[in-house]
């Protein structure tokens, strides 16, 4: 769905992915600068919105993801997986819920599948489950923002900001009253900075939470049964994860990024030895320069220079190996 947020003035429409908003709005780092210093909003109506609605919703939902909400408070956000059999993450779920219903956001076109999956797990529980992609556009304000948010709408409150379930009939008015408008581009920049994943970035289809440091903001270790969580248990008991999330500082002389999927190996064992891992976001900061995040197995040397494709790369650790 084309935001009509790209009819702004400099607006560059993103790619790939997060193809419906703005990449940037012509220039990137006066971009960052501002969300940084928590003013303006980024454009995330690209992303998919569900909603649960009826009596059973947070037992139910309780019973399928990875998070602890049976008891979630009206207004208390938390991000939630869900798994597959193995414990592979197929989906992150960023919740909230109002007191009558739950709401989530969910990657661009992913809802359909996730809504099917839900569906197929209704049984006799109360439960509506709906796509309203169509009707609402999440919006995000970043931290320190004192925009406020309209009366009636769902509002995830979190450390990095606040996500906005706003009808996607009021978007244009909103942005107008409460911008500047940053793109993609600049929010990305600093959900690497802050070493959060993203699924279709950071995972592959056998990524696990561990990996990623979801232990914790999105995985509960004491709650009941849920599809994946004996690999979750065996990991988190028993041994450790396969591979670990890293933070780069790429080689700020190189003109060009490395991509998604660009092989990650040992600097000293040069370009073409074996491959350690891949880049899953790569970023330019305003403050950091070239910066990107990196999946590798886990017995890499925390201390080690490594290569991003032929661009230098120093390392800092995210998840302990």
């Amino acid at each position: 769905m084309k935001s009509p947020l790209l009819s702004l003035p400099g607006a560059v429409p993103a790619e790939g992915r997060d193809e419906g908003v703005a990449a940037h709005y012509g220039d990137l780092f006066r971009e960052q600068r501002a969300l940084a210093d928590g003013s303006g909003l980024v454009d995330l109506s690209h992303r998919g919105v569900v909603t649960v609605s009826g009596d059973d919703r947070l037992a139910w939902l309780h019973l399928l993801v990875t998070q602890h909400v049976s008891e979630l408070a009206p207004g208390r956000a938390t991000e939630a997986l869900i798994l597959t059999s193995n414990g592979h993450i197929e989906h992150a779920m960023y919740l909230v819920d109002d007191g009558e219903r739950v709401w989530m956001h969910v990657e661009p076109d992913t809802q359909g599948e996730l809504i099917a999956y839900l569906d197929s797990m209704k049984f006799f529980y109360r439960v509506e489950v709906a796509d309203r992609a169509d009707d609402i556009a999440v919006v995000h304000l970043p931290a320190g923002s004192i925009a406020p948010a309209p009366e009636g709408i769902a509002v995830r409150e979190t450390p990095y900001g606040r996500d906005l379930f706003l009808p996607r009939a009021d978007l244009e008015e909103y942005a107008a009253g409460h911008g500047p408008v940053a793109g993609i581009l600049a929010y990305e920049a600093l959900r690497v900075e802050a070493h959060r994943p993203r699924v279709g970035f950071e995972t592959d289809h056998r990524t696990i939470p561990h990996e990623l440091g979801w232990i914790g903001s999105a995985v509960h270790l004491q709650k009941g049964c849920y599809r994946g969580q004996e690999t979750v248990a065996r990991v988190q008991n028993l041994g450790k994860p396969p591979r670990r999330l890293v933070f780069l500082h790429l080689d700020g002389s190189e003109v060009h990024l490395p991509g998604h999927g660009t092989p990650v190996r040992l600097a000293a064992d040069g370009a073409e030895s074996r491959q350690l891992g891949f880049i899953t976001t790569s970023a330019r900061h305003h403050e950091l320069g070239p910066i990107a995040l990196a999946l590798v197995k886990r017995n890499v040397a925390v201390d080690a220079e490594l290569l991003a494709g032929d661009t230098a790369a120093a390392q800092e650790t995210v998840v302990e190996p």
